[in-house]
């Protein structure tokens, strides 16, 4: 009864979520996002991803040479195991690929996990959405 009696009168350490919020910390790992105009192509990124689920294409110029551009970048959140070690490899000075400190990404289907990027998408990328055969903007 005592241990009790004395935990009645502690306050309370419960976040009352959706209404209060945590911070995450610094070291946390939320998700990925992409830059494409520091993004150098330089495919380290995906070389060093152990779970293959980041993927990429050089922009070809007109003459059909390689820009240090990428045409379209993608990243695969059902496969991501949020290691860090793409963000680790980028080469940039300001990287290209970081983690966010979102922590309530929801997603509905399988083809909401893997965003998107091209020239014009915004940092949050696109999902693909097979029944329209097109690009659709991140719901929430």
């Amino acid at each position: 009864m005592r241990v009790t009696l004395r935990t009645l009168v502690k306050p309370a350490i419960t976040v009352q979520y959706p209404d209060e919020k945590l911070v995450p910390y610094q070291g946390f790992r939320g998700a990925l996002l992409y830059d494409q105009e520091t993004c150098i192509s330089c495919s380290l990124c995906v070389k060093a991803c152990p779970s293959n689920c980041i993927q990429l294409e050089n922009a070809v110029s007109d003459a059909g040479k390689k820009m240090p551009k990428a045409a379209w970048y993608s990243i695969d959140f059902g496969k991501c195991n949020f290691c860090r070690l793409c963000e680790d490899a980028c080469p940039t000075k300001a990287k290209s690929v970081w983690h966010s400190r979102d922590y309530e990404m929801i997603f509905t289907d399988r083809d909401q996990m893997t965003r998107f990027w091209k020239p014009g998408f915004p940092y949050q990328g696109k999902s693909y959405d097979p029944a329209s055969g097109d690009f659709v903007p991140v719901a929430g």
